[in-house]
């Protein structure tokens, strides 16, 4: 938890940014916060990831795993400063891997991170455009509900991902309704939401706003919408759930 009190930082540091955007309704782009936001939501979920991704999260899905043991391509995107796509990379070093994100200061940061490991490299691009094609496996670790357009990134997913490939959402575990969220969890939830994911959201093109707590259910219909034909909840934790969709 302690890297979320870095980010809560970044929310009373950025309070004028963020009376303004309320007022006007244009939110407040990712990169115009605080730095300690960035590295804040590195150090909240990277515990997570290291815990559970490798062991747990990636055996959850469908004929991926040995993929990535015999050699896969696969997109991190949304990446920020590249913690999951490291722990993938040093977890299977046949495979080869790219981590992207349209904030240039947070490639940096990762590139540095990846220290020379020789199967993974660093881009920036967007989410909705990011070159590229035969994907073995595509993810999205904690960042689609931040995006603009998740319709459209997630279209442009598909269209990158082989026919029998798979995209991984990583999402924040959230109810489908108001209720099921009034918990811990959802608190802190809605306090990011309001004050972080749906501004980011209304600062880029489309601006759906989907926020921390969409629930599994808006976002089955967000990956349905974009194409995808098979949609299920593979895992969960106590902060994320694993979304797993095929073409």
């Amino acid at each position: 938890m302690t890297g979320g009190f870095y980010s809560l930082a970044a929310v009373f540091a950025d309070e004028p940014k963020l009376t303004r955007a309320f007022q006007s309704g244009d939110g407040v782009g990712w990169g115009d916060h605080s730095e300690c936001l960035f590295c804040g939501t590195e150090r909240f979920f990277r515990p997570g990831y290291k815990a559970h991704l490798v062991d747990e999260w990636l055996p959850a899905l469908d004929d991926v795993t040995p993929k990535l043991a015999s050699g896969a391509k696969v997109a991190d995107v949304g990446c920020g400063h590249g913690a999951s796509t490291i722990i993938m990379a040093e977890a299977f070093p046949s495979s080869d891997f790219i981590g992207i994100d349209f904030h240039a200061p947070s490639i940096d940061h990762a590139r540095a991170a990846a220290n020379g490991q020789g199967n993974l490299r660093f881009a920036v691009a967007k989410a909705q455009d990011f070159d590229g094609a035969g994907f073995d496996l595509v993810t999205v670790f904690d960042a689609l509900h931040d995006m603009g357009d998740p319709v459209g990134v997630a279209s442009h997913i598909r269209q990158t991902l082989k026919p029998d490939g798979t995209l991984m959402l990583v999402e924040p575990l959230a109810g489908d309704t108001l209720e099921d969220n009034l918990n811990p969890v959802g608190r802190i939830y809605y306090a990011f939401s309001t004050n972080i994911c749906v501004p980011a959201s209304l600062n880029q093109p489309v601006g759906t706003a989907l926020g921390a707590q969409a629930g599994e259910k808006r976002l089955t219909e967000v990956l349905k919408e974009a194409g995808f034909t098979r949609v299920r909840r593979a895992a969960d934790t106590p902060f994320n759930m694993i979304i797993e969709a095929r073409p």
